[in-house]
């Protein structure tokens, strides 16, 4: 039999793009005028509900803010900082800030003053929106550091009602001449990239690329965000940073497509929200699912369950596999006994991790990293698909996306439409299409390095494409190891299968030019917590660094994990440290990536304990 070709170039035929003279605001406002009375945004009443808040409500909100703006000296094409935790309030801004014409630039509500100050410089802003006192303060101060001249002004619910009452005198036609004036090649936002090595760039993202995205994405997964049972609306809760560019444009494209927003704004209030918003589907990163699966597991070991709940998580994975097959392989799909273990379990396990959801979702979309494929098929299995995506800063928003009925588990998806993937030779993923940024903020030499002479954005990260054109990320091209054998070792998949354990947060392959593969490993304080309680112990994360019984579990992770790859790729030795990777100490970005580079260089003693003696 002849070998397979490798599939080097996979594309989806582009739906639309609205005129070239046109802008973000335009698509939305032609989607008002299709319901003006449709709910769009929801806000919390007070009671323990939500109150909905219609289309023409909002824009008249947006449109208020915009003369605002306007009132206080921003122009047309100025640079306006968005400051704060995901609300309303940041909703409206971002409109408002187009309405007058301006330029967004979303900051992380966690950024230090140090990062404020580089992204004051480099995107000229001259205003920014703050969520709180303390936030403004920060501006100030980074602003005092570089003798930038920046106004501060509170996104909140009165800091709104100000906007409003500043611009009362300022005319409609006024607002609507700053609208009108961007075109598709225009800026829209600089986002600065969450800066995993080296400083942080400012993309810049077009009205054409936020545009392409709600047109193209919308109608790729129209199945994901907008199918709901008859008489139902489709709704999501939103608790993903707005900073971010993924949770960022998916607000524009829930906004154009009329799907109801609520926002979460604190991880405190989360399962609350969920409870009483009922979403239809969500949006998450992966420690989020993560996190939800070891809270059931928790639950049900306390509960004296915990045998029942293994086999119930057995049964979904199966299950799970077992359509896999029957859609991509020669499998005939789930057996007549397993169609009666999962009906059973669906009964005593699966309903429960739906209820934690809020009941409703019928679909998850998970971004930002690699999320485990047993985690997939579980979460599947338990009625509640998790559907990846890929995507980067750069492309604004999601450029491949699994989707119900084309969806292949421990892939990213197919090129939603008008996107182009290419593999390079030396495998890298290379991405075209409208959704592609237009280039790094005063960085032309980076933007130009970061495109290949055809015009394919080079996206650092290494991956194949399958015989259906279905993108599968290995890992970041950077991060790849070379061992002292010479051997190549792509780290992250090894590094997502071992955060499946409860207790470990965070890991660290490494073994760059040394004699074997080692890792790094944090442990997950609050699954710590409620393990040593469970054997009547109390161990802090020092101890646990130490304590034979930990060293032991984490082992046999490790062990299964190796089971898995060649011996040469596998990890030999580990080292446990006593505290956690944090956003707050620098290892982390905002959205919840781990610094790589950065704790191998600044851990390169325990690095190098690894290797003692060898």
């Amino acid at each position: 039999m002849q070998n397979q070709i490798p599939i080097t170039e996979s594309a989806t035929e582009l739906d639309w793009m609205p005129p070239a003279d046109s802008n973000i605001t335009d698509l939305i406002l032609s989607s008002l005028q299709q319901d003006p009375m449709a709910p769009v945004y929801a806000l919390r009443n007070g009671t323990g509900g939500w109150t909905d808040v219609r289309f023409e409500a909002f824009i008249d909100q947006v449109r208020a803010a915009a003369r605002g703006l306007i009132a206080h000296g921003v122009a047309p094409g100025d640079r306006v900082g968005l400051f704060a935790a995901t609300s309303y309030e940041w909703a409206v801004l971002d409109q408002a800030v187009w309405f007058a014409g301006a330029v967004s630039v979303p900051i992380y509500e966690t950024s230090s003053v140090h990062q404020v100050e580089h992204i004051l410089t480099d995107s000229g802003a001259r205003a920014v929106a703050c969520g709180t006192e303390a936030l403004a303060a920060r501006v100030k101060e980074a602003a005092a550091a570089q003798g930038l001249d920046v106004a501060t002004f509170p996104m909140t619910a009165d800091g709104l009602a100000e906007l409003a009452e500043a611009g009362a005198f300022v005319a409609e036609d006024a607002v609507e001449h700053a609208r009108s004036l961007a075109t598709l090649a225009d800026p829209a936002s600089i986002v600065y990239t969450s800066g995993t090595t080296g400083r942080p760039k400012g993309a810049v993202i077009t009205h054409g690329n936020l545009a392409g995205a709600s047109i193209n994405v919308l109608s790729f997964a129209r199945e994901v965000v907008q199918w709901t049972p008859a008489g139902t609306a489709s709704r999501t809760l939103m608790f993903l940073p707005l900073a971010h560019v993924l949770a960022h444009a998916v607000q524009v494209i829930c906004l154009y497509a009329r799907i109801q927003v609520a926002h979460a704004p604190s991880p405190a209030t989360l399962l609350r929200d969920l409870a009483s918003f009922h979403p239809t589907w969500l949006l998450a990163v992966p420690r989020v699912f993560e996190k939800v699966e070891s809270g059931v597991a928790t639950k049900a070991q306390k509960a004296g369950t915990g045998t029942v709940y293994q086999a119930a998580r057995s049964t979904a994975i199966a299950w799970s596999k077992a359509l896999e097959e029957k859609k991509f392989g020669s499998g005939r799909g789930p057996s007549p006994a397993l169609r009666a273990r999962h009906a059973l379990f669906d009964r005593l396990v699966y309903r429960k991790i739906r209820e934690a959801l809020g009941g409703e979702v019928r679909t998850c979309v998970s971004g930002a990293s690699a999320l485990s494929e047993e985690l997939v098929h579980f979460f599947r299995g338990a009625g509640v698909p998790i559907v990846e995506g890929y995507g980067l800063t750069e492309s604004t928003a999601p450029a491949t996306v699994n989707i119900p009925g084309a969806h292949r588990v421990g892939t990213v998806g197919l090129p939603v439409p008008g996107v182009t993937v290419k593999i390079a030779e030396d495998g890298e993923v290379l991405l075209r299409g409208p959704v592609m940024f237009s280039g790094y903020h005063g960085m032309p030499e980076a933007s130009a390095e970061s495109h290949a002479d055809d015009g394919f954005f080079r996206t650092g990260d290494i991956g194949s494409l399958d015989e259906h054109g279905y993108l599968r990320i290995t890992g970041r091209k950077k991060d790849v190891i070379i061992t002292a054998g010479g051997k190549n070792v792509y780290p992250t998949p090894m590094e997502e299968a071992l955060r499946q354990h409860r207790l470990i947060e965070h890991v660290v392959v490494v073994g760059e030019n040394r004699p074997f593969v080692g890792a790094l490993v944090t442990l997950d304080e609050e699954e710590l917590t409620r393990w040593s309680l469970d054997r009547e112990r109390s161990l802090t994360p020092a101890e646990a660094a130490q304590d034979p019984a930990v060293l032991e579990t984490i082992q046999e992770a490790v062990d299964r994990v190796n089971e898995d790859v060649s011996r040469a790729e596998s990890i030999r030795r580990i080292r446990i440290l006593d505290h956690a990777f944090t956003e707050d100490s620098g290892y982390v970005t905002p959205s919840q990536k781990l610094k790589r580079a950065k704790v191998i260089e600044d851990y390169a003693e325990d690095v190098d304990a690894l290797y003692r003696g060898r």
